[in-house]
């Protein structure tokens, strides 16, 4: 694949890594939003600082890890807390500006469900559940999502509030207490999404290059809202591109022995 032609999952991991700047202090969920962060560390916010949960700090990870307890994330790090003093000191004490999170479910005001599919008593599917994302949610001066657009994920209503976003919308968060600003922005493959300053509402604000309205309502499980000018993302750049293949590379080297298939 050449610097001019890339997938529309490298169009959303280099989009979403756009949105973070170089002071930023991130909290940083495993997958897509892992990605993301450390294609920012890596290409235009090499001092931006990476917390993970398990309590690493200012890590600079080689490899995306598999999970939060990946040694490459400790052994890459400025220093390691114990996961008390992460939550309540970092997290609790606002020292984290920014929450980089994932969903398997999402609807349109930014509230995630990771924990299960279907009822709760006996769910079609059981996900891995909240860990810290719900502290994250709530703690963070904002949140940053990216996931891949459906019409499974993308859902009018949530099967479970795993992680409040802006819950019924408007000025929920306020009513409730919590001061952080919540989820600001969301990227997916198809496009980048903003909530609207009133509603709170995600709404279209740049569609990728390539893709149509059409495309992003019918992998959308409500009725989707446009901006009134809506954008085109910029294209990954050659370095973009670069930069996220290579560590691709090592990742799927590092963890699966090069096997195709199996990459991150």
């Amino acid at each position: 694949m050449s610097e001019t032609d890339f997938s529309p999952n490298e169009m959303m991991t280099i989009a979403a890594s756009r949105a973070l700047k170089n002071t930023d202090v991130c909290f940083v969920g495993i997958g897509a939003p892992s990605a993301a962060c450390n294609i920012a560390r890596l290409t235009h916010a090499p001092d931006v600082t990476l917390i993970y949960e398990s309590g690493t700090i200012g890590t600079a990870p080689t490899v995306l890890p598999l999970s939060i307890g990946d040694g490459e994330l400790c052994d890459t790090a400025v220093t390691t807390v114990s996961v008390p003093e992460m939550f309540r000191y970092w997290l609790q004490g606002g020292r984290v500006t920014v929450g980089f999170l994932g969903a398997a479910q999402i609807d349109r005001f930014g509230n995630i469900n990771t924990t299960v599919i279907g009822e709760y008593d006996q769910p079609k599917t059981r996900l891995p559940g909240g860990g810290g994302a719900p502290e994250i949610a709530s703690s963070c001066g904002e949140i940053f999502i990216t996931l891949k657009q459906s019409r499974r994920a993308m859902v009018d209503k949530i099967d479970f509030f795993t992680s409040f976003g802006h819950g019924e919308g408007g000025d929920h968060r306020e009513r409730l207490g919590i001061t952080t600003k919540g989820p600001t922005l969301m990227v997916t493959d198809l496009a980048v999404w903003k909530p609207d300053p009133v509603t709170r509402e995600f709404t279209v604000v740049s569609l990728h290059p390539g893709v149509t309205r059409g495309m992003v309502q019918a992998e959308c499980g409500w009725t989707v809202r446009f901006a009134e000018a809506v954008d085109e993302t910029p294209a990954p750049s050659g370095i973009e591109l670069k930069t996220l293949r290579d560590l691709n590379a090592r990742t799927k080297a590092a963890h699966f022995g090069g096997k195709s298939g199996e990459a991150a």
